[in-house]
């Protein structure tokens, strides 16, 4: 039996309202990265809205105290950023442009404290993305 509201059925509003909530719900989930491991991706309008009028793409890495990494982030399609994050947001480094005068972004550092981490990748600007190569590289410490 429908009920009409101001000449809607109420089935449609519990139709409407059910979608709503469903898409509030999307569960934040990292990509799992890999260290040493190149990963081809593409970042686009699907991807985290910044408020910034870009999007970003999150991948999550278990890393230790001590850890030297490198962080290399390519793209021929739109101006790279790269961020390390802990799980809290909170920003551990960043890179715009390497050191080889283009767009792409590399980033070096050292872990203090062991634990999750999250590497962000983001376009520059109002710059849906593109595709993009990442890598991750747990570098040696000279003897």
């Amino acid at each position: 039996m429908k009920r009409w509201i101001n000449g809607l059925a109420a089935v449609s509003l519990v139709v409407a309202f059910d979608r709503a909530a469903v898409a509030q719900n999307k569960i934040y989930t990292p990509i799992p990265l890999t260290s040493g491991k190149e990963v081809l991706d593409t970042l686009s309008d699907a991807d985290i809205p910044t408020g910034q009028g870009n999007f970003a793409r999150d991948f999550s890495i278990q890393l230790q105290a001590g850890d030297q990494i490198s962080i290399d982030l390519s793209s021929d399609n739109f101006d790279t950023i790269v961020t390390l994050m802990t799980t809290k947001g909170e920003t551990v480094s960043e890179n715009d442009d390497g050191p080889d005068g283009t767009t792409n972004s590399l980033l070096f550092t050292r872990i203090g404290k062991p634990g999750n981490y999250i590497v962000r990748v983001k376009a520059f600007g109002e710059t849906v993305g593109g595709p993009f190569k990442l890598k991750l590289t747990k570098l040696k410490p000279v003897p």
